[in-house]
């Protein structure tokens, strides 16, 4: 296994185990997010803005939140994550939600693998890149998506 291989896995499992203390944590206010509070900050909802009917693909989106949030608001929203226990997660916030959103398990350098897909907007958050090995390679499949 390449060192890049071992990292993702490490990575991976790493956030399978966040997975559920993230969503049990105050931080993620999961009663006020499943009675239809938002996950996404103004300053994201500001530069963001109208998103009705826009194709959105969300980027290492953990557990769903802010996929889900942008669906909410309109939007088709895809999720892609590496953690299967996050996107089993998002996939059960959906259902509760009946929010437009789908998600994918994959590790983000394979995506092109499970999407063949153009979307107005590529999105991703906070604490994200510091956990890729290759940016260069994430940017590219962020300018072919």
């Amino acid at each position: 296994m390449s060192a890049e291989n071992n990292y993702i896995e490490i990575n991976k499992q790493s956030w399978n185990k966040k997975t559920d203390a993230h969503i049990n944590s105050d931080f993620y206010d999961m009663p006020g997010f499943l009675n239809g509070n938002t996950s996404l900050n103004s300053i994201e909802l500001e530069l963001l803005g109208d998103i009705t009917g826009k194709e959105i693909l969300h980027l290492q989106c953990h557990f769903g939140q802010d996929t889900i949030s942008l669906g909410r608001l309109g939007a088709h929203a895809t999720g892609v994550d590496l953690s299967d226990n996050a996107i089993a997660q998002a996939k059960l916030l959906t259902e509760k939600t009946k929010a437009d959103a789908k998600f994918i398990c994959c590790d983000i350098y394979e995506l092109p693998n499970y999407l063949d897909k153009q979307f107005d907007i590529v999105f991703t958050t906070y604490g994200t890149i510091g956990w890729l090995p290759d940016l260069n390679k994430w940017a590219s499949i962020i300018h072919n998506t």
